[in-house]
């Protein structure tokens, strides 16, 4: 992470930034409510203020800060309805890009989701979120690869950024994920049976759908009523 003036070098200015800043709201050293200090921020990297506002509009632009006008940059506050929002999203683009190639999937696609879901069981039976997280992204990438649309995958992960880095909970719910074991092992089910049609519609109507994980969408959180913020 960057720690002082002269730091950013090689890369993108503007790309540099937006990953220092990205990071700073997962790791919870930026809260949610938080108003940026531009000026300081400037400063601890020794950069000027036109990268840091190009980074900040781009964060803007995906949801993770909201820039107010005579105010400032405040980083956003994920509520109920941007939650059920973002699962809208990402269920219909996944299963979107599940049909996009119009095949069923390799019998090696399907050993690898099989291997990645026994994985994240027993990343849970050590309690081991990082790893349990890591390979759920695995899971979803296995499909999500088959997609030759570069926005529509830079969407969803977008969205799952927003998801679960405001910033990252470090705890499980351990019914729901066991539950999203399961719901996987179904997924594969409809997959090895070449329904792709039937595989996106559960991926959609089942595995993100909102209205069924609202329950333990309530307790991760730890939120307010409907379309209030989080705690």
């Amino acid at each position: 992470m960057m720690t002082g003036p002269g730091v950013i070098q090689l890369m993108s200015l503007r790309e540099q930034v937006y990953e220092h800043l990205r990071g700073s709201i997962e790791a919870g050293a930026l809260e949610p409510g938080t108003f940026l200090d531009q000026n300081r921020i400037s400063a601890d990297l020794g950069i000027s203020r036109t990268p840091l506002r190009d980074a900040l509009l781009q964060l803007d632009l995906e949801g993770f800060v909201e820039v107010l006008p005579r105010r400032g940059v405040r980083v956003r506050t994920l509520t109920l309805d941007d939650i059920r929002h973002l699962y809208e999203i990402i269920g219909a683009l996944e299963g979107a890009a599940l049909l996009s190639s119009g095949d069923a999937l390799a019998s090696r696609e399907i050993e690898t989701l099989e291997r990645l879901n026994r994985a994240m069981s027993a990343a849970l039976d050590t309690a081991d979120f990082d790893a349990y997280y890591a390979l759920n992204l695995d899971f979803h990438g296995v499909f999500l690869s088959r997609s030759d649309n570069e926005e529509l995958k830079r969407t969803v992960r977008v969205c799952r950024q927003r998801l679960y880095d405001f910033p990252r909970e470090r705890a499980f719910v351990p019914e729901w994920e066991r539950r999203s074991i399961e719901e996987h092992a179904a997924l594969i089910a409809l997959i090895q049976e070449q329904d792709l049609r039937a595989a996106a519609d559960f991926l959609r109507d089942v595995h993100w759908s909102f209205a069924i994980q609202m329950p333990f969408l309530l307790r991760y959180y730890h939120l307010d009523e409907p379309g209030g913020a989080l705690e």
